[in-house]
């Protein structure tokens, strides 16, 4: 085997080893839309959104169901900003989501539909992790 082929391989076994890692972090919710956690690069080239208003009533006592989750893929307020519209947007649930520890806190009228909830966030391109 020439020289240049040998460069080539490694070339290649090196670009598929990065490969694979992003899509680990991916998957196990450590990498999302805008960046590598940790490195401060910044990629966003989502459509950008503005902070939810939430629900007119902003009464806790008025949502007897709370549940906190946990939401892979969010990276900055623009990530928070999408998952918080999409949760909303479930009838009856006030959805109180952080970058910081990537948590959504969900108040809500109904019982809790995990699913529901599941569904609205892949949607947006996140995850629903626990």
């Amino acid at each position: 085997m020439s020289p240049i082929n040998i460069i080539v391989v490694l070339a290649v076994v090196v670009l598929c080893g990065f490969a694979a890692y992003r899509v680990y972090g991916i998957a196990v919710g450590k990498k999302g839309c805008c960046s590598d956690e940790g490195t401060g690069i910044t990629t966003c080239n989502t459509e950008q959104v503005t902070a939810a208003d939430g629900p007119e009533d902003k009464d806790e006592s008025h949502y007897p169901y709370v549940q906190t989750f946990e939401i892979g893929g969010m990276t900055c307020q623009n990530c928070v900003n999408h998952v918080t519209r999409a949760l909303d947007s479930i009838e009856g649930t006030w959805a109180q989501v952080t970058l910081a520890g990537g948590q959504a806190r969900i108040l809500s009228k109904n019982p809790i539909d995990v699913d529901a909830y599941r569904a609205a966030v892949e949607k947006e391109g996140y995850r629903l992790l626990t």
